[in-house]
């Protein structure tokens, strides 16, 4: 008997409407040391996995009722039987095209019948280890996830408690303190605000990542978001002599047009926050514009409303464009973050069922365009 590889006894459900056929894989199998379910039709079938999801399926193609295809079909777009991925051996007598069918269905491996002993074996092996593989990368995942967020979340406690008390000393609560103190002061609360503001976005990610973001929808009135966002940065513009200015005119030429989508108002706040306090970081002459535009909703397709943040910084070198939306790619800039930005920023704008791309030119600056549908759901 061959020793099973993980410490647990790997269950194995086997689908066939030939008993003959499954006693046959069962005194195979048992005799590996593997648990085997026998079931002898597909609906018994799906009923036994939305119970029991087992380690791992061998499944006749050719059954009464529905077929191994439409079982394999209903197990793949059963979002309760993808916590942990399944692996599907399909068993048939048939040919090339059938291989073809069960594969685009959702199998993952075939054997055709009469099968070997051996050969069963080592695809039952081998998926085993696909499926074994796959959950301690998930495992993986969500302990990192855990650790992300548990670390955020510890890390807040004393950045607030410091910025906090940093603040009563700048407003000089205990004793009067020197212009040359306050200025020191200044420069750790902004260092303080921006260590945060990393964690806070951290943290943001972690939960998109984790899937345990929740979008609340409402009326967006993108002009309106844009320009409190502008009200805010302008002093940051202005330190370093830049203008930053809106453009609504295409908006304004057709009252239809109005610039509002379903979404979450706090969430596209952040990405425009986001977009445009990177423009003004990487831009020291010239200044950003943001131009907003919409495309009317007609019988083929749905509307949207287009933000382009056009900067006249540095731009972004070709090899780094294709990367700069990932986790934590850093630019090759000095001034350059984290790199979580403008990934969390892409993920909220796909999270609303929009797209954000890149445009750049070192030395002309860079356009980043957000494009966002009228109704999120659609």
């Amino acid at each position: 008997m061959s020793v099973v590889e993980n410490s647990q006894i790997d269950r194995i459900l086997a689908v066939d409407d030939t008993r003959d056929n499954l006693i046959l894989v069962q005194t195979i199998l048992e005799s590996e040391g593997y648990e085997i379910d026998l079931v002898t039709d597909g609906i018994t079938a799906l009923e036994h996995i939305e119970k029991s999801p087992p380690d791992l399926i061998l499944l006749d193609v050719m059954m009464p009722g529905i077929d191994g295809y439409e079982v394999t079909r209903r197990i793949r777009q059963n979002p309760n039987l993808n916590v942990n991925y399944i692996p599907i051996l399909l068993i048939t007598a048939f040919h090339e095209s059938s291989v073809v069918e069960g594969l685009d269905a959702g199998a993952d491996d075939f054997i055709r019948k009469p099968f070997d002993t051996d050969e069963l074996l080592a695809r039952v092996r081998s998926l085993l280890r696909l499926k074994h593989s796959l959950d301690e990368q998930k495992k993986m995942a969500r302990q990192r996830e855990d650790f992300v967020s548990r670390l955020t979340h510890d890390l807040r406690t004393p950045l607030v408690a410091s910025d906090r008390m940093l603040s009563l000393f700048e407003q000089e609560t205990f004793c009067k303190i020197s212009p040359e103190m306050k200025q020191a002061i200044a420069v750790m609360i902004r260092s303080n605000q921006n260590l945060m503001q990393m964690v806070n976005t951290l943290l943001e990610v972690s939960r998109f990542e984790a899937g345990k973001k929740t979008l609340n929808d409402d009326i967006c009135h993108l002009p309106e978001i844009i320009q409190e966002v502008i009200s805010e940065l302008n002093p940051l513009a202005s330190e370093k002599n830049l203008y930053l200015k809106i453009d609504t005119s295409e908006l304004d030429q057709q009252p239809e047009m109005n610039g509002v989508v379903m979404g979450d108002p706090l969430e596209l706040r952040r990405v425009f926050n986001n977009l445009i306090g990177n423009s003004i970081k990487f831009t020291d002459t010239g200044g950003i514009e943001i131009r907003i535009s919409e495309k009317l909703a007609d019988s083929q397709s749905q509307g949207w409303v287009t933000i382009d943040v056009k900067d006249t910084g540095y731009g972004i070198a070709p090899e780094d464009q294709s990367t700069v939306f990932e986790r934590f790619r850093q630019g090759r800039n000095k001034r350059s973050g984290s790199g979580l930005g403008l990934h969390l920023s892409s993920r909220i704008v796909e999270a609303h069922g929009g797209k954000i791309t890149l445009t750049s030119e070192v030395g002309k600056g860079s356009i980043f365009t957000v494009t966002i549908p009228k109704d999120s759901s659609q």
